[in-house]
């Protein structure tokens, strides 16, 4: 525990500052806000883009800045504004897609672009509740001619496990792109070389006259543990994947429990 109360709380949302049905509770409200007030700032760090942040922010009435797409953009929830932007490039995307459908039979891929998604036949995922933010393509060779930058690419296949998929890109996309995955079945999540969410915190930190040390962070899956090992205190959620809380030095209750505010209610006690 720091000695003295964090300056900025960097929080994961799924899963850590959110409960399963998608709300942050009064009580984490009210421990977010007494560290505002307590001089804190508050960043979202997430792998949901844009359009899914803006409507919790709506919700919470949270403001600021927002680290979405697993560190490829840097968003200002007041002005609703992108103000970094570090997209995977056209050839980098294709060789990682190449490699990965000659390994996996019937691998589908989707081009995150922040404010839209654009997806082939064979991806079957839908990120959208309603699919206003997403546009089918005919073939995957069409997701290579698109006017958007490739925030993300998404790949995904009913049939592994993420940490499989994981392993083989590794294996054989190497040096094209930054792999990750927020846990469960099938879903990899695939980033600009050295994109990633502790990255981007950490330029974001520096801009601000910020360390290491004066951040708090809080995640669950393997998409946040390197923030979770670069901020002075980071803390697992109970209900984190298992390789994060092993690597972790610190750990709170669920999110269902609050996880988020029973740390910060100890931090900021009598502030």
């Amino acid at each position: 525990m720091p000695t003295r109360p964090p300056r900025l709380i960097a929080t994961d949302l799924d899963g850590t500052l959110l409960r399963r049905d998608g709300t942050v509770s009064p009580r984490t409200l009210r421990a977010l806000r007494t560290a505002v007030a307590a001089g804190a700032d508050v960043v979202v760090v997430t792998a949901r883009p844009p359009r899914h942040v803006d409507a919790i922010a709506a919700r919470t009435g949270l403001g600021g800045s927002a680290i979405c797409s697993n560190g490829a953009l840097v968003y200002d929830l007041g002005s609703r504004r992108v103000v970094r932007s570090r997209p995977l490039t056209v050839s980098a995307a294709r060789a990682v897609a190449t490699a990965l459908a000659g390994a996996v039979p019937g691998i589908g891929f989707a081009v995150e672009a922040g404010l839209v998604v654009h997806y082939e036949p064979s991806y079957r995922i839908r990120h959208s509740p309603g699919g206003e933010a997403e546009r089918a393509v005919p073939r995957l060779a069409d997701l290579w001619t698109l006017d958007s930058p490739i925030v993300k690419l998404l790949a995904h296949s009913a049939e592994h496990e993420a940490e499989f998929l994981l392993a083989l890109a590794r294996r054989d996309a190497a040096g094209h792109a930054h792999f990750t995955h927020s846990g469960g079945r099938g879903l990899l999540e695939i980033s600009a070389p050295g994109v990633t969410k502790a990255d981007t915190l950490a330029a974001l930190c520096a801009s601000r006259g910020l360390t290491a040390e004066d951040v708090v962070a809080f995640g669950d899956m393997p998409n946040d543990l390197a923030v979770l090992r670069w901020a002075g205190s980071g803390y697992a959620m109970a209900n984190a994947h298992p390789s994060v809380r092993a690597a972790v030095r610190h750990h709170t209750v669920s999110n269902e429990e609050d996880g988020v505010a029973v740390v910060l209610e100890r931090l900021f006690r009598d502030r």
